[in-house]
């Protein structure tokens, strides 16, 4: 008999089929979208997802968009870029420099 699939969570269910990668990046999206989320409103963390991109909140009972699978938003590598200039005093004056 086969032994149980560990460290994989919630894509456990589909066993041996859809390969190793497939899974592991469907359990890390459905870990992150079932967590429970900050609502902007009242920042309570009851924020449930209703369908694609359409969020509640439990507590407040706002309804909102946001992402498909978070309701947080994911830094671009620019937005980060600039966030590290901003913060690091010597990469600010080396840019004020130039």
């Amino acid at each position: 008999m086969a032994d149980a699939q560990k460290g994989l969570g919630p894509v456990k269910r589909f066993g041996t089929r859809y390969g190793r990668t497939t899974k592991h990046k469907l359990a890390k999206i459905e870990i992150e979208m079932k967590k429970d989320h900050k609502c902007p409103y009242c920042a309570k963390p009851k924020v449930h997802r209703v369908s694609y991109g359409i969020w509640k909140c439990d507590k407040c009972k706002n309804i909102f968009t946001a992402r498909a699978y978070t309701v947080g938003q994911k830094l671009s590598l620019i937005d980060q870029a600039a966030q590290m200039v901003a913060e690091s005093p010597r990469l600010k004056e080396a840019d004020e420099e130039e």
